[in-house]
């Protein structure tokens, strides 16, 4: 029976970047809610485009799971195509194990289209309906749970019964869109079994439906649906997260250089906090690993490339400016 220190559950797919420069983005008043605009009904000439295969939130965190050394396995869909092949090369080529991996025939794997504009991105996603089921893991010493189909819920179920049938596995959670749709109550037994949760302000206001503004009632809201540790980023203000005990703050780690595209920045930072805690760190340690791994990611075009070795990542570490450092709310 194969033992993992690290399973990620959730969809693959592979994303095709497709650079843009004739476009204009429009904000309201307050500079949100922006909206990529291009001209109706014409023909937009793009820049070029790049495949990019085996990404998606838990891939993603597959591995930087294994980049940073730990034995990591990705459970997941396929289909019987070429994308599908191209995926699993790839992620054999990450040292991530494929044990897991189900192929399902006459099926497609999933794609998605990266409309990439300054330095972000607007995706078109389209989730392929597979009979989700839940693989023999073995022993696992953490799961790693984030963005799958509507189609999930049962799924959703058998892994909240796994959980409660097996108290020493650790999950981490981050929802994807159709998690944060489906709510805190039809996916109770997800929120109660985690160990540590992950999501932006945006989604913890959506996830716990009010527009409450201060980071520290948000928190308390998101530990109160059952999470024992809530982490909750806010962009350039960095990330807060409460054990319980303390409230954290840690800032984002300086940018070498302007960043290129922001895919993957959220994926980065949750899995390699995943991946340090994992490893033995304190949460406090592990928390100014993760924005080091997203400035990193943000170097590059996709969520992986960019993704550090343990070496590298403590060089960062090591070399890091005398204010990058954890505070503590009071």
């Amino acid at each position: 029976m194969k033992k993992y220190d690290f399973v990620a559950i959730g969809d693959i797919t592979t994303d095709e970047f497709i650079r843009i420069k004739d476009a204009k983005v429009n904000c309201d008043i307050d500079n949100e809610n922006c909206q990529l605009c291009v001209s109706f009904g014409d023909k937009i000439p793009y820049e070029f485009a790049e495949m990019v295969s085996a990404v998606g939130n838990s891939p993603n965190a597959a591995v930087s799971a294994a980049r940073l050394g730990l034995s990591s396995a990705l459970a997941s869909n396929l289909g019987d195509d070429e994308n599908g092949k191209n995926c699993l090369k790839t992620l054999e080529g990450n040292q991530v194990m494929l044990d897991l991996m189900k192929i399902h025939e006459g099926k497609t794997t999933n794609h998605h289209y990266v409309l990439w504009y300054e330095s972000e991105r607007t995706i078109l996603i389209k989730h392929e309906n597979y009979d989700y089921k839940l693989p023999d893991m073995g022993e696992t010493k953490w799961m790693y749970l984030s963005s799958m189909g509507e189609n999930s819920l049962n799924f959703h179920e058998e892994i909240g019964d796994y959980l409660a049938k097996h108290p020493s596995v650790k999950l981490a959670f981050q929802p994807g869109t159709f998690q944060i749709v489906l709510g805190p109550k039809k996916l109770k037994k997800i929120y109660e079994h985690t160990e540590i949760f992950f999501c932006n302000k945006d989604e913890a206001q959506r996830i716990l439906e009010s527009k409450e503004e201060d980071i520290k009632i948000l928190l308390k809201g998101i530990r109160g649906l059952g999470p024992k540790i809530a982490i909750i980023t806010d962009g350039p203000k960095g990330a807060h997260a409460d054990d319980g005990k303390n409230i954290f703050v840690v800032p984002v780690y300086p940018d070498p250089k302007p960043p290129l595209e922001r895919t993957g920045a959220g994926d980065a930072f949750s899995s390699t906090v995943t991946s340090a805690v994992a490893l033995g760190k304190p949460l406090e340690e592990a928390l100014l690993w993760g924005p080091i791994n997203s400035m990193s990611v943000v170097q590059d075009i996709g969520a992986q490339k960019g993704l550090l070795s343990r070496k590298d990542l403590e060089k960062y570490l090591e070399d890091a400016p005398d204010n990058y450092k954890i505070s503590v709310l009071s």
